[in-house]
């Protein structure tokens, strides 16, 4: 299904749903048939502020139709409950994931919204017992909340850290088992995985992942190409904040080029 073009002016364009998914991706519709490598991720696969996304440029380098399902904010919960999305992207050859953040997505401290995922929703028992001191009712997404909870008591911060680290490792693992076809991680960030990971304000996505916890799904994936953003220099302005700008998109694809490439040949040979 096919709707009208979002936005206006040079990157204006259209938007469109696959075949019973609830999300509304970046247009062009494309064909799910034969090759083509499915694209999932959050705001800079779906390529807001730009006229061609990383995906559209892999497809120049490589030949190969990749279909973008990037959703902006996108954590674990908004795929991984997506059974329509899960089966669009199964019929790819490859499919390229953008590590998405650990903070957007529901744990046994609180919930997010189901689509709108870095949404805070409500928080459970545990966090309340945890952050006592703190009224949740004041906080409406969850970089705003975890800021918060860190400044307040970053001991106490740190319990609920690991947890995020925990439930974003077992989230991914069964992600990536369901797309059901080989997928490469594609690190995305204004740091390194090597940084530390729970700096002030959670600042550079994907929040709250690190090193660690990339290493932990290697065995699980084709290949992990790591990107680093050096922002402000590779972003551009837009009234929301800042997004990669066409310069870094075109370094997103030439990076993964190559990678795309040998899997698919790997998965054509296996």
């Amino acid at each position: 299904m096919l709707y009208k073009a979002a936005g206006r002016g040079p990157h204006a364009f259209e938007q469109c749903r696959y075949d019973g998914s609830r999300l509304l991706f970046r247009g062009p519709r494309r064909r799910l048939e034969g090759d083509f490598t499915a694209c999932l991720g959050g705001t800079e696969t779906f390529g807001k502020g730009v006229a061609c996304p990383w995906p559209d440029l892999l497809e120049e380098l490589t030949g190969v139709t990749c279909v973008n399902f990037g959703w902006p904010n996108a954590g674990v919960d908004v795929f991984a409950s997506d059974r329509a999305l899960l089966d669009c992207a199964g019929r790819s050859r490859l499919s390229v994931l953008q590590v998405p953040c650990a903070t957007n997505m529901s744990n046994r401290y609180y919930s997010v919204h189901p689509r709108r995922n870095d949404r805070f929703l409500q928080a459970a028992p545990a966090l309340r017992a945890l952050f006592a001191d703190v009224d949740f009712c004041e906080f409406s997404f969850t970089r705003h909340m975890l800021g918060a909870l860190q400044a307040r008591s970053p001991d106490r911060f740190a319990i609920l850290r690991q947890e995020l680290a925990t439930a974003w490792v077992e989230g991914m693992r069964p992600l990536i088992r369901r797309i059901g076809v080989p997928v490469v991680l594609l690190w995305l960030s204004a740091r390194t995985p090597d940084v530390a990971a729970d700096r002030p304000e959670v600042w550079a996505d994907p929040a709250l992942v690190d090193r660690a916890m990339l290493e932990r799904l290697r065995a699980d994936v084709q290949a992990i190409v790591e990107m680093r953003i050096d922002a402000p220099k590779d972003t551009g302005p837009t009234p929301r904040g800042a997004v990669p700008g066409p310069a870094v998109h075109r370094r997103i694809a030439t990076a993964l080029g190559p990678v795309v490439e040998a899997a698919l040949e790997a998965e054509t040979r296996g």
